[in-house]
């Protein structure tokens, strides 16, 4: 093994340590949105208006996606390759309208992803049960996509189908910081450091 070789090993290991790090972070401050919320909170396993369309990941959720087809396809081969032929099926029917380069699945510019591919499920979606395959690998916009979380000082996000009929202030009070330590920002500088820059989707990602 050379120089090289070594040093893309020792970089992902160093990431994927800090990358449990971040997740185990933003799974207690969803935690912590969840006891805020309560009732308010509409996500259920089976909701699947949020798994639609393409959207912009990073490379860290490449790779932690790429890992965890690895390992789906080491308990669950099957499963796993109808990830990877869903994965190309969206990649070749986004492909001639992709913002970005098609073959290596880098985004340039994640505004225009087409509407037309809107209504298409995410290749991670199991259109059977509802319930996404590659879950515990899931991009970190899916881990905080739903409860509220604030975006700066004053602004919070939140899904549409959830806090109906709570106050903007009632759900400013939910709202969690979900990397108050800015830990997803060092790790994908590392990245970028390395060579591992930019946005790319799922489909690209796992095909």
């Amino acid at each position: 093994m050379g120089h090289r070789e070594r040093g893309g090993a020792e970089l992902i290991v160093q990431i994927e340590t800090g990358d449990r790090r971040l997740l185990a972070g933003i799974d207690r401050a969803l935690e912590e949105a969840a006891l805020r919320s309560g009732e308010w909170l509409a996500c259920r396993p089976g909701c699947t208006p949020c798994c639609m369309g393409p959207f912009a990941i990073t490379q860290l959720d490449a790779i932690r996606l790429r890992r965890g087809l690895e390992k789906l396809e080491g308990t669950d081969p099957e499963r796993a390759a109808r990830v990877r032929k869903r994965a190309g099926e969206h990649a070749a029917a986004i492909g001639p309208e992709y913002p970005g380069d098609a073959e290596t699945g880098e985004l340039r510019d994640e505004y225009a992803l087409p509407e037309s591919m809107d209504d298409v499920a995410c290749p991670a979606l199991d259109p059977d049960t509802g319930w996404c395959d590659l879950y515990e690998a899931r991009p970190v916009t899916c881990r905080s996509f739903g409860p509220a979380t604030r975006l700066g000082e004053e602004e919070f996000g939140a899904c549409e189908l959830c806090y109906v009929g709570a106050t903007a202030e009632e759900i400013a009070g939910c709202a969690v910081d979900m990397d108050a330590e800015g830990l997803e920002a060092e790790l994908l500088g590392t990245l970028d450091e390395s060579g591992r820059r930019g946005l790319t989707i799922v489909a690209f990602a796992v095909r």
